[in-house]
């Protein structure tokens, strides 16, 4: 399985537009970050989480041609209005694309994207079979485990897929859910920023958290400009933790 991290950043992105701190004007490329999103190889088969509004550019720049399945977080724009982009894919797949998320972020997709999804469209559109999943399926014998977890108060899914569980925008995640991570090999796990925030772990809760799992490696996503500089974090991070980057590419 191979996993490509299209995007590691907040809703801004960063830089962030107009913005003159260190990070923004930073000329590492790791400092670069779009829109958060990974695509996961396995099985012939390409799997993304969330198609942001980069989806586009990050399909560009890693030479994506297909698109198997979706599995969305939540309904939030940065992680789902990139959904317009899939009508390329059902143009070279000559087929409908399958996409799963809970029934909050089906409901709202069916409300502001509803020339998608009405009974009646017309050519040109995304063709996507967009249904609620809640618990464990599996896609071309690929075991996919949903993760409940909240976004301040929004019901939101992160996602284990074998030994890989990707997380973001999380800020609390119930005990009965954590479990379903223990053992991963790679965990993927939001952290904005260093200041404490409503809606989001920053980075003393998301250490913390990496430490209390049972998991291998973990990764830090959905990163602000107000985090720091790559190198300056990275390097005081534990052994087991690292920054993401986008483009960053892992297998298992």
């Amino acid at each position: 399985m191979k996993i490509t991290f299209l995007g590691t950043g907040t809703s801004q992105g960063v830089p962030v537009i107009g913005c003159e701190c260190e990070v923004c004007l930073s000329k590492n490329s790791k400092d670069k970050r779009l829109r958060s999103s990974v695509l996961i190889e396995k099985n012939d088969k390409n799997i993304i989480i969330d198609t942001g509004p980069d989806l586009r550019q990050q399909s560009l720049k890693n030479n994506i041609t297909k698109i198997d399945l979706v599995l969305y977080t939540h309904a939030h724009r940065d992680h789902v209005s990139g959904i317009d982009e899939l009508r390329s894919f059902n143009f070279i797949q000559k087929s409908r694309i399958k996409a799963f998320g809970n029934k909050e972020l089906v409901n709202q997709l069916n409300k502001d994207y509803s020339y998608i999804f009405q009974s009646q469209n017309y050519p040109g559109l995304p063709q996507i079979d967009l249904e609620i999943i809640e618990n464990k399926f599996s896609f071309n014998d690929i075991d996919i485990i949903p993760v409940k977890a909240y976004h301040h108060k929004l019901k939101i899914l992160g996602y284990r897929i074998n030994d890989f569980t990707y997380i973001t925008d999380a800020k609390t995640i119930k005990n009965e859910e954590l479990k379903k991570i223990h053992g991963s090999k790679v965990l993927v796990l939001n952290c904005l920023q260093i200041e404490k925030h409503i809606s989001h772990l920053n980075l003393e809760e998301a250490l913390n958290l990496a430490e209390k799992l049972d998991v291998e490696k973990v990764y830090f996503t959905h990163i602000s400009h107000n985090l720091g500089l790559y190198e300056k974090i990275n390097s005081i991070l534990p052994k087991k933790v690292s920054l993401a980057y986008d483009n960053l590419k892992i297998e298992l």
